[in-house]
């Protein structure tokens, strides 16, 4: 299911898997954004252009997510990370600026602690380095994901609509209400179904690495909306236990602060990459 703005969509083989992936721009040292899940690289198709000014800016579908071939298995953060790191082989990015956001933040994470050498510098954005007891709901709705069909999981999502946080209800206004709905349509529909459960599980119950932060050594940025209740405390803990790490709270934002506060969340990475890249 092609997403919005597929027509910038390129491919490469990696492994098993063809990933799809938009790219911006020029540089010698890309900055990779890994969205989360259920996303895309839709996630960040209207801050891509504002980057490129910056270099070279590269955002993959994840396995089984947007563009990226749908494999029915291989749904861990183990193995996302593996794919990662063969994408960042394949893609001529073998040392990176890296984001990730929600799942992609955990994956980021994990792949800083296995691989430090390619990450030149790293932004965990509303992720979490533990286990959330507020967001296990997420392995019901996968539950239910698993078995529906895509259309009915589509109506199930636009029914809550007027349960919309504030920040969201401003990005649909921002960017209208067809194509706000229409761009999580085509998420939800080209989403791998047998991904539903694995990875919530994984989201929901991973492996605690906050004995582990203090390996980081690359600068960091935590970033994180003001009204993302459950990833306030461990984007804190993270900010705190990473060395030299800077924690931007965005106001007036919730899940997706690039797309709920763009200028304010586009003024926190320029400010980080020119830090890391000085």
């Amino acid at each position: 299911m092609a997403s919005p703005g597929s027509e910038t969509t390129r491919r490469i083989r990696v492994g098993p898997l063809d990933v799809a992936y938009r790219e911006r721009g020029t540089g010698e040292r890309p900055f990779v954004l890994v969205h989360g899940f259920t996303g895309s690289s839709d996630d960040f198709a209207d801050v891509l252009d504002p980057l490129s000014s910056l270099g070279r800016t590269v955002a993959p579908d994840q396995r089984g997510h947007g563009d990226t071939s749908n494999p029915r298995t291989g749904y861990s953060l183990d193995q996302l990370v593996a794919d990662l790191a063969a994408f960042l082989d394949a893609a001529d990015a073998a040392r990176c600026d890296l984001l990730g956001h929600s799942l992609g933040g955990m994956v980021a994470l994990r792949l800083t602690l296995a691989h430090p050498e390619r990450v030149a510098s790293l932004v965990l954005m509303d992720t979490a380095q533990r286990p959330i007891d507020s967001v296990r709901g997420i392995r019901a709705m996968a539950g239910l994901a698993a078995w529906m069909p895509p259309r009915w999981m589509w109506r199930l999502v636009r029914s809550r609509r007027d349960k919309l946080p504030g920040p969201m209800r401003r990005a649909e206004q921002a960017m209208g209400p067809e194509r706000y709905w229409e761009r999580l349509r085509l998420k939800l529909e080209a989403m791998d179904r047998a991904a539903y459960r694995p990875l919530a599980r994984e989201i929901s119950s991973q492996v605690p690495l906050t004995p582990r932060l203090g390996e980081i050594r690359c600068p960091t940025l935590v970033i994180v909306g003001d009204q993302d209740e459950p990833f306030l405390a461990p984007s804190s803990e993270m900010a705190d236990a990473i060395p030299d790490a800077k924690l931007v709270v965005v106001p007036d934002s919730h899940h997706s602060p690039q797309i709920e506060a763009t200028e304010a969340w586009l003024d926190a990475i320029r400010a980080h990459l020119e830090r890391a890249r000085a």
